[in-house]
């Protein structure tokens, strides 16, 4: 349980507070059931994502994406943008491209995409993926990362990773598609 948990962490370097330890721990529960082996790496992405939550103005809240060979790839986002919820729905050329363009059409400035960047963090199929993304926004470059078992998802949380990082964006103040709850 828990306390194998903070003792593997440990050996690993890492001392987490009671606090913190709740957090890591049902993440890694999530993990658990979609994984059959947890690695080393997985722990640390787990404490990385936790880390990056800290000052999160956009969370990802849910998201749906559905692609087929015969059907447009649409993507349906809810996020929490400075404590406000907004939705988008959009299509794309793909699951990630129809998930970043419903994301980018709830906040701005959304930075230009420089880089998309995809690594398993362990062997497997149920290896969970690590994306990179680089957005550029004027003269500022920022980077953000997600994890996850499902790399859409791990997709969509490294572009709110990087668009955390743009010290003036904020949601979009009209749009068709959003409504705040």
């Amino acid at each position: 349980g828990r306390a194998a948990l903070k003792s593997r962490y440990v050996e690993l370097g890492v001392e987490l507070d009671d606090e913190r330890l709740i957090t890591i721990f049902d993440r890694f529960k999530i993990l658990a059931d979609k994984k059959k082996d947890i690695f080393d790496e997985d722990l640390m992405s787990i404490l990385s994502d936790d880390a990056s939550l800290d000052a999160e103005r956009v969370k990802l809240i849910s998201l749906h994406a559905a692609s087929g060979t015969n059907d447009a790839p649409v993507a349906a986002v809810e996020l929490e943008i400075e404590g406000v919820r907004h939705k988008a729905t959009a299509e794309g050329d793909g699951p990630v491209d129809a998930a970043f363009k419903a994301i980018k059409s709830l906040v701005e400035p959304n930075g230009k995409l420089l880089l998309y960047a995809v690594n398993a963090i362990t062997a497997g199929t149920d290896a969970q993926g690590e994306v990179t993304v680089r957005l550029q926004d004027g003269d500022r470059i920022v980077n953000g990362q997600g994890s996850d078992t499902d790399i859409v998802v791990a997709s969509a949380k490294a572009l709110i990773a990087a668009l955390n990082k743009m010290p003036n964006m904020h949601a979009k103040e009209v749009h068709a598609q959003y409504s705040g709850v």
